[in-house]
Order: C-alpha cells, then structure tokens, then sequence
C-alpha cells in the first residue's frame, strides 16, 4: 500500500477506535463479546484483511504498516483486534506465504472480507513456550490425513471456520522437524471445541481447548511441504510478535494518557495531584519508557521489511514492551490510587488485559532465549 493510501487508512482507523469502539468498552466487558454491528462496522472498513494480499481483497500493509496501525489497535480493548487478528496474522500468513494458489484462492479472499474467521492451533498443554514437542498427529489414510490430538489456549476458536492446524507427520522425527500444517474445516467430523476459558482479562477476546478425533483433512489441505510446518509457524510468530510489541504500545500510551488526564484533574490537598513531584516522576518514566518502545518497534519493522532482521528484532521489540506496558499499567493504577483498583475505570481493565502479552505469541523466557541464541550464533569481531 502507498503511503498516501496508508495515510488515509490510519486516519479512517484512529477515528474508527476513539469514535466507535471506546465508548462499547464497557459493553464488551460485561458482556465478554464484540457487538455483532461492531463487527460488521470492523468487516466493512476492510480491517479483517489489512494485512493479506493485494490480489486476495486485502490492503497489503508491509510491516511498518502494520505496526502503526496496530499502535491504534492497541489503544482499545484487545477483543477488538482479536476480533480479526488471526485473519491477518498468524493464521492468514501462513496461507499468504506457505498456501498453494488454489488455497490463497479458495481462503484469502474469503479471511479478508471477513466472510471467515480463522484460527492457529499450534499450542498443547505439554507444548506451549516449546511448540516443537507437540504430540498432535497426522497419519495417511489414503488420499486423506487423518488428525488426533489436543490443542489448547485457541484464540478464536468458539468462532472459527477453519483453523490452521499444526501435526506430527513423521513420529521418527524430534524437535521441529516431522511437524506439517494443515488447513481444517471447523465443522468437520471429530473436530470439537471446548467452553470458552475463563481469564484474568482480555474479555471479548475468546479462547478455547479444540481436540481432533481422527479428523479427516484432504491431501489438498496440507500447507507446503510436508514436514516443513514448524518453520512456518515460526516464520508467521515472528510477524506476530511484532505486532504485538506495537499493541502494547497503543495500550501503553491509553494507559498514560488517562493517567494524565487523572492528574491533571484529581486533587489531593487542595491541588491537582500531578503537582507532586512523586506522581510527574511515575508519568515521566512512563512516558520514557513508552517511546523507547515505539522507536524500538518502528525501528525493527523497518529492518523487518528490509529483510535484514526477521528474528532478533521482533523478539526484542516484544520483550521489551511486553514488559514495558506492564510496567506503565502498573504506574498507571498507582496514579489513580484507589480508585485505579476499581473495575469502573480504564487502567484497571489495561492492568489486568497487559498481563498476557508476556505470555503468548512466546514467553518472555523464550523472547531472551531466542535473542541469546541469535547473538551467539554469530558473535561480533572484536
């Protein structure tokens, strides 16, 4: 997308966010949901396919696209994004990049309008910071696969229509290797999807357990080469990872932003309590540690599209402002005192909604392995 274009589409989003989604905050809160006229508004503005293929009905955002946009996403609750973020990213890049023509044909167009939604299914209980050990398994039956196996933690499932499926095709095999993926109907025989899991925060944004019983899938539904799946679940995680570095950006800078307005408005003492020296200091380091953050993820996009940095950076920019929007939630209840503990404001639910992006799309502990290892396989002349 050029530039001008992309201008235009990030204005159209940023009024979208504060003019649209904003005041349903508490409405999806309390009802766990995206308001289906929402989400048709979501559809309609072409945001299930902002990332997808030009050719398919998306926008065709590149990385440094997608990571502004995102700060605007961020800055809401993540049920929005969530609404249609698996379309865009992890679930739709691996049709994008790994699918045959026949399967962009037959899914992208279909993820972009928002006609499907997709979902990733690479996470079990035994394989969560190291997906390589999954037990999932697909054998040949003919000219069809059959799957087993249980899936866990599933973003969007309750609402998929298809979910990107990731198998041990090669039981011989260890680690990474014999892991093929596998596009899955999700009315399929034998697919079944759990309760919705109940979580700390993030209400809205729906997760699941999704178990496979000797489920069906055609030859034709195998993504690339066979095998070769866990090289792209990681190629896509990376993406992802960045992403998600520049969400919790966005919900940084709502985090300070109503922190601000709280100071600059509550009094203590007959005065505002932003004129203590105590609460400038906890804005100011947020703030400090907000823009580092951007600079970080705008930075690492850049190189991102440049294909000088596919690994370390997005792995960085995620551990680092993972971190860093915990740490300005955390400030932000402080501001606002007591009544930061009261579930009726803002920084009480970014609190509790932050806390998860130290844990998915990688850990923290896995971001600084990943870094570690990039830094040691080729260390810099002294």
């Amino acid at each position: 997308m050029d530039e001008a274009s992309f201008g235009q589409v990030l204005d159209t989003v940023r009024r979208f966010v504060r003019e649209r989604v904003l005041p349903r905050e508490n409405e999806i809160e309390e009802s766990d949901a995206i308001p289906e006229d929402l989400r048709a508004a979501t559809a309609e503005l072409g945001l299930f396919g902002y990332a997808l293929p030009v050719e398919f009905g998306g926008f065709g955002a590149c990385m440094s696209q997608d990571v502004r946009l995102a700060f605007e996403f961020g800055y809401t609750t993540p049920a929005f994004r969530s609404s249609f973020g698996t379309n865009n990213g992890i679930a739709g890049q691996v049709i994008a990049k790994f699918g045959t023509d026949e399967q962009k044909e037959a899914f992208l167009p279909m993820l972009a309008a928002g006609e499907k939604i997709a979902s990733f299914a690479l996470t079990e209980s035994e394989a969560g910071s190291n997906p390589a050990g999954l037990k999932t398994s697909a054998r040949r039956d003919g000219r069809e696969w059959l799957l087993s196996g249980t899936k866990r933690f599933i973003t969007n499932a309750p609402l998929a229509d298809l979910f990107v499926v990731f198998a041990r095709t090669d039981p011989d095999e260890v680690a990474g290797r014999g892991i093929s993926a596998f596009l899955v109907d999700a009315r399929s025989p034998g697919l079944v999807v759990g309760p919705r899991d109940h979580k700390m925060g993030q209400r809205g944004a729906w997760t699941a357990e999704v178990t496979f019983d000797d489920v069906r899938v055609p030859a034709g539904r195998l993504v690339g080469d066979e095998g070769r799946g866990y090289r792209s679940a990681m190629t896509v995680l990376a993406r992802g990872r960045l992403h998600i570095a520049a969400v919790c950006v966005g919900t940084a800078q709502r985090v300070l932003d109503e922190s601000v307005a709280h100071a600059a408005t509550s009094k203590q003492g007959g005065k505002p309590i932003g004129d203590y020296q105590m609460v400038q200091a906890m804005l100011a380091e947020s703030y400090a540690e907000l823009e580092a953050g951007r600079s970080l993820v705008l930075s690492v996009a850049a190189a991102y599209d440049a294909g000088r940095d596919v690994a370390i950076g997005p792995s960085s920019a995620k551990l680092f402002c993972s971190e860093m929007v915990s740490r300005v939630a955390d400030r932000g209840v402080q501001v606002h005192g007591g009544l930061g503990y009261m579930s009726s404001t803002v920084v009480e639910r970014m609190y509790r909604d932050s806390r998860l992006y130290r844990l998915y799309e990688g850990t923290s502990e896995i971001q600084k392995l990943i870094i570690a290892r990039e830094l040691l396989s080729a260390p810099a002349p002294r």
